[in-house]
């Protein structure tokens, strides 16, 4: 699987060169800005674009207009997995709900766990979609009064699994309980959100994100 990194931090961007490559990843190229790893994907032609959200000029948004850029130059068979050093629940929702699949969305320090993290560009390079469990559990906190408070504290830790785009055999595996079970709280989730079930796990993990962002209500005031 062939990789560009894009990323303004020197020794990050080198650092995770250096766990893709010997994972057996092919780093075909290294960029720090938007117009830098735009070139360097029309070069090197990679499966997967790995993006800080945050890069310079103004360390605002570039990352998303990189995406943009990306998504319309290559179209959806690029995979395009996002990190960012904060919680940005809104950037994950315009990134995975409104682009179809090939997309993830990581806080960086899930980079710290190689396996994970190495997953995770294989998968957005087959074409899933994983969104930080952290980011899935404030967007349920921001309808805490609303559907969220219906969803059990297991079913909550199934809907975390599901959009890292783990499978119900791996969510049984990781909880600790059966695949019955598990399809027992997939059928409940969807029927709280009032979605219908589907055994396409990039599917599920876009319609969950959809529902959730709907409203975009902002968060509860303290």
């Amino acid at each position: 699987m062939r990789v560009v990194i894009a990323e303004d931090s020197v020794l990050l961007r080198e650092g995770i060169a250096r766990i893709l490559t010997d994972a057996g990843l092919a780093v075909v190229g290294l960029a720090a800005d938007v117009s830098s790893v735009v070139a360097a994907a029309r070069a090197a032609s990679p499966d997967v674009v790995i993006v800080d959200i945050r890069m310079p000029p103004s360390f605002t948004d570039e990352g998303l207009r990189a995406v943009d850029l990306l998504r319309a130059e290559h179209g959806p068979g690029l995979g395009i997995l996002v990190l960012s050093q904060h919680l940005e629940p809104r950037f994950a929702l315009d990134l995975v709900t409104g682009a179809g699949g090939g997309l993830g969305y990581l806080l960086k320090e899930r980079v710290a766990d190689l396996e994970d993290f190495v997953d995770a560009i294989r998968r957005v390079g087959r074409g899933g979609s994983i969104v930080d469990p952290a980011i899935v559990r404030e967007l349920l906190a921001w309808r805490a009064r609303d559907v969220a408070g219906r969803i059990t504290d297991r079913e909550r830790e199934t809907l975390a699994l599901m959009a890292e785009g783990r499978s119900n055999s791996a969510i049984a595996a990781r909880m600790g309980i059966g695949p019955k079970t598990v399809e027992t709280h997939v059928n409940a989730i969807f029927s709280k959100l009032g979605l219908e079930p589907t055994g396409d796990d990039n599917r599920r993990v876009l319609a969950v994100l959809s529902f959730l962002g709907e409203t975009k209500a902002e968060p509860a005031a303290d």
